[in-house]
């Protein structure tokens, strides 16, 4: 895949803005690890301090998905989860624009990579699906040191760092598809490429289907199940997390997901949204719980934000 194309325009006064925030995003990714962590920590203080709508839907989020806890430990899971933005925020500076020393020298852990090489040593491309947790961006380019792997992305909506960033991918990434070049994805795919990809937004598209997410109906996308029909890949839940007190981060590949794709779309759909929330109460305090996860609610239901 070629890198992108520098442009003139990209350099006009309207732009000057957002090469600075570039320029800050570079200096963060120079940090060593114990500043990078304690900026992360600063900022997430300051995240929780600040009155924001992120907060509701985070409140409204846990509380639908884990009715068990009481009020005291679903506030301190939101305070969690608000905290970990500052450190999702320098993680992204890292895994866009660190070095390939500095990743070398960060801790990670990767186990399953057995179900991996089993899939290639058959032919078979592999989906290693996984969920929007905090630090997803900086996983993919550390478990891209041991395999190669593409990924799917959303155009970002500014020129300057959708140039910056997608040339930054592409360094460490066999390949970015924009999320509707299904053509492409399955092309790789069939080839034997292996795709990281994340199912468990709701992207208010025509190819959803609400299936449960920790108990609730939500609206989810079909494409690991299409993907997987049409192009013969494995589909293998690929969990990550940030570990405590600096020991850095454990990344696992689980065992394929067996006779995927079956028949039925919603059985499928159902069972990606039920490894991706075994994922998540493993550490449920770095998912993306700011995100609007039941913003698409079934016909005669009120939307919860």
């Amino acid at each position: 895949m070629p890198r992108p194309t520098f442009t003139r325009s990209l350099l006009a006064p309207r732009q000057w803005p957002a090469w600075l925030g570039v320029a800050v995003v570079w200096l963060i990714a120079r940090l060593p690890q114990a500043a990078l962590m304690w900026l992360g920590r600063r900022l997430g203080a300051l995240v929780l301090r600040i009155p924001s709508a992120r907060r509701h839907i985070a409140e409204t989020n846990i509380a639908l998905c884990f009715p068990e806890l009481d009020a005291r430990d679903r506030a301190a899971l939101v305070d969690a989860n608000l905290r970990d933005i500052g450190l999702m925020m320098v993680e992204f500076a890292l895994g866009w624009l660190g070095s390939d020393r500095r990743m070398a020298e960060i801790p990670t852990r990767i186990e399953g990579l057995q179900h991996l090489e089993a899939a290639r040593a058959q032919g078979k491309g592999v989906l290693l699906v996984g969920g929007h947790f905090s630090h997803l961006e900086l996983c993919a380019r550390l478990v891209s040191q041991r395999i190669r792997i593409a990924g799917m992305y959303r155009k970002m909506d500014s020129a300057v760092f959708e140039w910056v960033v997608l040339r930054a991918r592409l360094h460490y990434a066999a390949a970015m598809f924009d999320k509707d070049d299904i053509r492409g994805t399955v092309k790789y795919l069939r080839g034997g490429g292996t795709l990281w990809y994340a199912p468990d937004q709701d992207m208010r598209s025509k190819d959803s289907v609400f299936v449960p997410f920790f108990g609730v109906p939500a609206a989810t996308i079909t494409a690991t199940h299409h993907l997987a029909r049409m192009s013969g890949a494995v589909v293998i839940p690929f969990f990550h997390r940030r570990l405590p007190d600096g020991q850095g981060y454990a990344l696992r590949l689980g065992a394929p997901l067996e006779n995927f794709p079956g028949t039925d779309v919603l059985d499928d759909t159902a069972r990606v949204n039920a490894c991706i929330e075994q994922m998540v109460r493993e550490a449920p305090e770095q998912y993306l719980w700011v995100h609007k996860r039941f913003k698409t609610r079934p016909a005669d239901t009120l939307p919860p934000y």
